[in-house]
């Protein structure tokens, strides 16, 4: 579970901020879209297969 501390002198919008930053950099809400439906481990592979390449091919162009 994700939480912070709020302190006495932090504005509501400024915890929020703070609050929403942790959760994405958690990856809880990444995680729960993933198992929403069942992916067969063949299919899985071969998308890890494609974002590898892309990833590559990406950095190449990077340098």
């Amino acid at each position: 579970m994700v939480g912070i501390t709020v302190g006495e002198n932090e504005s509501i919008d400024k915890a929020l901020r703070r609050f929403k930053k942790k959760y994405e950099r958690s990856g809880v809400l990444k995680e729960f879209k993933k198992r929403t439906f069942f992916v067969k481990p063949s299919i899985e592979k071969r998308q890890e297969k494609i974002k590898a390449a892309r990833r590559a091919k990406r950095s190449r162009y990077r340098d």
